[in-house]
């Protein structure tokens, strides 16, 4: 298992893998909107076909309803 920090912006134009942070984390931007949990899930689905994986290998650690979270990648 490996954690994944991420900083998102939802409601953005487009779905990308924007950029690394100074922190080391990735920045994700998705155009989901913030509610419902529909950001989380639109932001695990890009992560998971970015590195490859199925989105099931992907799972919210911590930061449910931030902009910084935490996933866990497991394979």
């Amino acid at each position: 298992m490996k954690e994944l920090r991420v900083t998102i912006s939802p409601a953005s134009s487009k779905n990308e893998v924007c950029e690394q942070m100074a922190d080391g984390s990735l920045k994700v931007c998705v155009t989901a909107p913030p509610v419902g949990g529909k950001a989380n899930t639109a932001v695990i689905a890009l992560l998971a076909k970015h590195l490859g994986i199925k989105p099931y290998n992907i799972s919210l650690k911590s930061g449910k309803t931030s902009k910084k979270k935490v996933f866990i990648i497991s394979l």
